[in-house]
This record gives C-alpha cells, sequence and structure tokens, in this order.
C-alpha cells in the first residue's frame, strides 16, 4: 500500500464486509464505511495514497476505460465475481473496473478463494487465465513452515505483491536442500 509508494485505490462488496468483520474481526458498518476503513488502515501505518470508492459507485474513475490505473487485485476473489468478471458482467465497480482493466490490457489478479471447484469454477478460471489474468489461488505453501495463520496470509500477501512486481520479504523463498 502506500507506505511502500504504491497508491491504492479500494472497494469493498458488501459481502467482503462480512468477511471482514466474521474472519478479521473488522467491524464497519454503513454509513461511514469508507471513512470508517481509512481510519483503520491508518492507524496500521498506512498513510497516504489510499482512496475508497463504494462498490456501488459506478461514476468512480475506476469505472472507466480512460482510467489511468490498468492494474487491479480482487482479494479475495468469489467464485461468483470471478464467473462474473470472466462474462463481462459489469453489475458493480468491482466487476466493472475488472472489465476496464481486461479491455485495456492491464494486470488483474484474482486471489481465488473457493474449496472445492466445481469445472465451471474452473472453465471460468481458464478463461481468464488464456486472457492473461492471474488466478492467485489463497493456498498456502507448506515448505515456509508457517508457525501461525499470520505466517500463511503473508505467504498469499506476499505472493500477490511478487505478481505486482513490489518486492517484499513477506514470506521464506524456496531454497533447495543444499542451499
Amino acid at each position: 500500500m502506500s507506505h511502500i509508494g504504491v497508491e491504492t485505490n479500494l472497494i469493498v462488496s458488501g459481502a467482503g464486509a462480512l468477511v471482514l468483520a466474521e474472519e478479521a474481526g473488522i467491524d464497519l458498518t454503513p454509513p461511514d464505511f469508507g471513512a470508517m476503513l481509512i481510519a483503520f488502515f491508518k492507524g496500521r501505518g498506512v498513510e497516504a495514497g489510499l482512496r475508497y470508492f463504494a462498490n456501488t459507485d459506478l461514476t468512480a474513475p475506476l469505472a472507466s476505460g480512460s482510467a489511468l490505473k490498468k492494474t487491479m487485485v480482487v482479494c479475495p476473489c468469489s467464485m461468483g465475481t470471478l464467473g462474473r468478471i470472466a462474462s463481462g458482467i459489469s453489475g458493480n465497480l468491482i466487476e466493472r473496473a475488472a472489465d476496464c482493466v481486461i479491455k485495456e490490457r492491464g494486470q488483474l489478479i484474482l486471489v481465488a478463494r473457493e474449496t472445492p471447484l466445481s469445472a465451471i469454477h474452473l472453465e471460468n478460471m481458464l478463461k481468464l487465465s488464456r486472457l492473461g489474468v492471474v488466478i492467485l489461488p489463497a493456498m498456502p505453501a507448506f515448505y515456509t513452515h508457517p508457525a501461525s495463520v499470520n505466517d500463511m496470509v503473508d505467504f498469499i500477501v506476499g505472493k500477490t505483491l511478487d505478481s505486482l512486481g513490489i518486492e517484499n520479504n513477506l514470506y521464506k523463498r524456496w531454497k533447495s536442500p543444499s542451499e
């Protein structure tokens, strides 16, 4: 995020807000959802360069192919969102921004999270992968010998940052046994 010099636009879906509350204990309720989310990140050292857009705001700059931003990460990405992106359905800002990134040949990374996967899920992932979308399942590696859930989360975040070309040291990189 901005503490590493990357301007970040944040969109949270309704389901994403539920996941934040359930899994991370971050209860952000309307009407000041965006302000509360910015304050949450500011309290964790992310000071500048973070902007929030409501998922319903289809007038946001991210909803236009003329926007300068051509890089996007959807994390976590449900199979419903992935399927709608694969089908070109743009019913909200996340889907529309992803559509713009694909059509403008930008970089889209989907941190897919669901198990097990159906043939429909796999076909949608293959369709998007053929378009250049990075499918990055939220699967932790165990060669890193994670000691906590945070270590497993750091691995996924680190791999996402790697895909964006952002240097990080969030996880122990693979070394051959002879090293």
